[in-house]
């Protein structure tokens, strides 16, 4: 194999002419040749980064690599040095399409719970209040607009998925009859088919309260266990965060209840706490709204349809 890169290598120096013997030599005719024509030795696929600070030339400093190359890759790995002399350097963005990474799509990773989003001009108060809990998703720097709202629209599934459904990505928003304010993220929406929408970048959130400490707006939980079962989309009930983690049944009989089991399927809150209402499992609320994203007319809306086959 060794010999193999070696002879490769040969063909990419200036004087590759002069680099070859007879046919009837052996490799250890080459070697010289190859040592003296070349500068890419066969060390530096290997070196990995282990040369002294005493080796390098005085008054030389060591670079960090900046945030945006963190996502990128390794020009010191050795199989990237392979790769690089026969295909060249990688490029960002191939043919037009971005590399995979946290940045360029960071709703394929768990939420974010120590960073928060800025507002936007375009928000209003209760937008401004939710803004924070949204860094790192795909509504950081988006507008947001406001479908459903359970005391205009109706304490009921039909009239909830009437305004939810095929919109998108959906942040829930409640509170409590005692005044606890609290919601989750869902990331793959709303359709009323009845499916079970992976997404291991939902989230629920508490806004305020003691959870709410160092600058802190509140407190975010993260889905865990993967991500399937992120929201449970039926058509029979509202919203649905795993089947107990934040659960709103919206039935006939007793439409404004809510409850919340955690650990299962999202994080329990940093006392061990089971639920988003603290001692209670069940509450009663007193609002309850849906905000979606702004979107330009004829601009594509994700996740508006099923997804049987989502592996996500």
């Amino acid at each position: 194999m060794i010999s193999t890169v070696l002879l490769a290598l040969t063909l990419f120096t200036r004087d590759e002419a002069t680099a070859f013997s007879p046919p009837s030599r052996t490799l250890r005719h080459y070697a010289p040749r190859i040592s003296s024509s070349i500068t890419l030795q066969l060390g530096d696929f290997f070196d990995f980064n282990k040369q002294q600070e005493s080796d390098k030339p005085v008054g030389t400093t060591t670079e960090e690599p900046s945030d945006e190359d963190d996502d990128y890759y390794d020009e010191n790995d050795p199989i990237e040095k392979i790769f690089n002399v026969f295909f060249g350097k990688k490029e960002k963005e191939p043919m037009g399409m971005k590399r995979f990474g946290s940045k360029t799509f960071p709703e394929q990773y768990p939420a974010t719970i120590d960073e928060w989003a800025d507002p936007l001009e375009s928000d209003d108060k209760e937008m401004a209040m939710l803004r924070p809990f949204l860094k790192n998703t795909n509504f950081e720097t988006r507008g947001l607009r406001l479908t459903y709202d359970a005391n205009r629209d109706g304490w009921d599934p039909v009239s909830f998925h009437s305004k939810v459904d095929k919109q998108g990505a959906g942040i829930v928003f409640g509170t409590t009859r005692a005044g606890i304010q609290f919601g989750g993220y869902n990331p793959k929406g709303w359709v009323g088919y009845g499916e079970a929408r992976g997404s291991i970048a939902a989230f629920l959130f508490i806004i305020g309260g003691k959870y709410a400490s160092g600058g802190s707006p509140g407190i975010k939980l993260r889905k865990v266990g993967g991500p399937g079962l992120a929201q449970m989309d039926n058509p029979e009930i509202g919203p649905s965060f795993s089947p107990d983690a934040l659960v709103i049944p919206m039935q006939q009989d007793n439409s404004r209840l809510a409850r919340s089991k955690l650990g299962s399927y999202f994080e329990r809150l940093p006392d061990g706490t089971n639920s988003l209402f603290g001692k209670d499992s069940m509450v009663q609320l007193k609002e309850l709204r849906v905000y979606h994203g702004v979107y330009e007319e004829g601009e594509y809306i994700p996740f508006t349809d099923a997804e049987p086959f989502a592996l996500y």
